[in-house]
């Protein structure tokens, strides 16, 4: 079978579509055929080398891919829920990638896909949903709420915002001005230029800040925790980027709170109550570009402009 492999740490050429065997599942595991895989921002980032958080866990060579959707070929001995044929999405085992024709995955990462998307939408799903997922519960986002969601044309936040909508919130979203469209489109009650030089003084009142800009900044951070009311809440997806004492020390006076994204949740559950909201009209998944497997560099050298809209594909093979 074919799969991407990085064999040195490097810029997009790095990335080799290699001959490799094709894995076996363990008891506990599915074989997955593979049709399309997500391809997301930590993806360039493992294959540069990593930052902080992950670059003790990087052993060369390796795979990439955070997220994916395809069709059950074989079941371990332990595995119950599933049958041969089911269509499904997830997230692969730590860091062995989704960029392959077949992987193998504890089944407990995985979950019947919408029955109303194709393999390419479903794969473009899990990796953001699960974290914008986890950002609504950290927040404990409710019917009537302020909820901000700082860079919501992207995968993250285009579903974030959709999430916030469908528990009933009051949804503002900041993008560049050529992404307001797609923000109403998906349910924006108000849109925000995040270069605005009046950003500051067009945040008030806010119950929830949901950052899931791929870019950190410090100071748009600030200005966000600043409009935020009392007891309000924020979360971050920028793992690499502790609170500052500053940052803290504006939310304490507020008696607010922050909070990373986690990957301590129930993914096989989640992803299911996800596609309900997506199999009734809820929520849609936003396709910047669909790239073939053995385009990968050009789909990666897209992604680190970091100004694409919703998420790009790398289509693993066709679908029937």
């Amino acid at each position: 079978m074919k799969a991407i492999k990085v064999n040195e740490f490097g810029g997009p050429e790095v990335m080799k579509l290699e001959e490799v065997e094709r894995p076996v599942p363990q008891a506990d595991e599915i074989l997955i055929k593979m049709y399309a895989s997500g391809v997301n921002p930590a993806d360039y980032v493992v294959r540069q080398g990593g930052n902080e958080i992950l670059k003790p866990f990087l052993k060369l060579p390796l795979g990439l891919g955070l997220d994916g959707a395809g069709e059950i070929q074989e079941m371990g001995s332990d595995v119950t829920g599933f049958k041969k044929g089911d269509k499904v999405y997830g997230i692969p085992n730590f860091l062995s990638g989704t960029y392959a024709e077949f992987i193998a995955a504890k089944a407990t990462q995985f979950a019947i896909m919408p029955n109303n998307v194709s393999f390419n939408k479903a794969g473009a799903i899990p990796s953001c949903a699960l974290m914008a997922w986890n950002g609504m519960d950290l927040g404990n986002v409710s019917a009537c709420q302020r909820v901000l969601i700082h860079g919501a044309a992207g995968g993250i936040g285009s579903l974030a915002l959709q999430f916030a909508k469908a528990k009933g919130a009051y949804v503002i979203g900041t993008a560049s001005a050529h992404n307001f469209d797609l923000l109403k489109q998906l349910g924006a009650d108000e849109v925000i230029d995040y270069r605005d030089e009046h950003f500051a003084g067009l945040l008030q009142d806010l119950d929830v800040v949901f950052d899931a800009s791929p870019v950190f900044n410090e100071d748009a951070r600030m200005i966000m925790a600043v409009a935020l009311k009392g007891g309000g809440r924020f979360v971050s997806v920028q793992l690499p980027h502790p609170f500052s004492e500053e940052f803290l020390s504006i939310l304490a006076k507020k008696h607010g709170e922050a909070k990373m994204i986690r990957r301590e949740l129930d993914v096989a559950q989640s992803l299911t109550d996800i596609a309900k909201l997506i199999e009734a009209g809820k929520v849609s998944v936003v396709i910047s570009k669909i790239y073939p497997m053995e385009k990968v560099a050009e789909a990666h050298s897209e992604l680190e402009t970091k100004h694409v809209r919703g998420k790009i594909v790398l289509e693993i093979r066709k679908e029937n």
